[in-house]
């Protein structure tokens, strides 16, 4: 999956690429609004764009992408935090906007939400398939009712489907940045795998959880 980064900061750029490449993402780096409106169509799965940028402002980047790749996601970062910048944003539509400074984890699980999108198919084994575009568990073509929450989970693992989530990951990322505990993870994978394969989870004692390797995206 490749994400397209315009930052001119070219040491934010850099802890942005490493950062996003230890999730198994490809990142393109650009520095000037220009030079990444001209690599817009090269197959990118997730936009990430600062506003204040040379040769073309990150706003005007999205509106160009707006109207030629409507579905893409896209993620505005600024130090701007004027409410002008932020609503036009929207209106142009950034599915997301985070205001520097932040911590390189919130951009993370921010990108990995986003990215759900480019994703199709979650096969836990030959009955159940749960489809990234609609949300929804099927068990032999039948819907399974998800929580908020379950439907989070599955969707941590979709940008790296085999890495292990620690409990702060998910209760990051499936809290939603809520305080939890333990107990409450442990609570939500037992509901899980009522609805579910019960394999398909996999415990890594006291680290966190991974997907079966048998589990698969396609």
């Amino acid at each position: 999956m490749k994400i397209l980064v315009l930052e001119d900061n070219v040491r934010l750029a850099k802890l942005i690429k490493q950062a996003l490449k230890k999730e198994a993402y490809e990142v393109d780096n650009f520095y000037n609004g220009e030079d990444a409106l001209g690599s817009i169509g090269n197959g990118y799965s997730c936009f990430i764009l600062d506003i204040n940028v040379p040769g073309m402002d990150g706003i005007s980047v999205l509106e160009y992408i707006r109207i030629n790749h409507k579905d893409i996601p896209c993620m505005i970062i600024s130090s701007n935090h004027d409410l002008d910048h932020i609503r036009r944003s929207y209106e142009y539509g950034c599915d997301d906007y985070i205001k520097k400074p932040f911590f390189i984890f919130e951009l993370i699980q921010k990108v990995n939400k986003l990215c759900v999108n480019t994703k199709s198919v979650l096969v836990l084994d030959e009955e159940y398939k749960y489809d990234y575009s609609k949300k929804v568990l099927f068990h032999k073509e039948k819907e399974v009712e998800l929580t908020k929450k379950e439907i989070l989970f599955l969707e941590l693992f979709a940008s790296n489907l085999h890495h292990i989530a620690t409990y702060s990951e998910i209760e990051e990322y499936v809290w939603e940045g809520e305080s939890t505990n333990l107990t409450n993870i442990r609570a939500l994978i037992k509901r899980l795998r009522k609805k579910i394969p019960y394999e398909s989870i996999t415990i890594v004692k006291g680290y966190g959880y991974s997907l079966n390797k048998s589990v698969e995206i396609v």
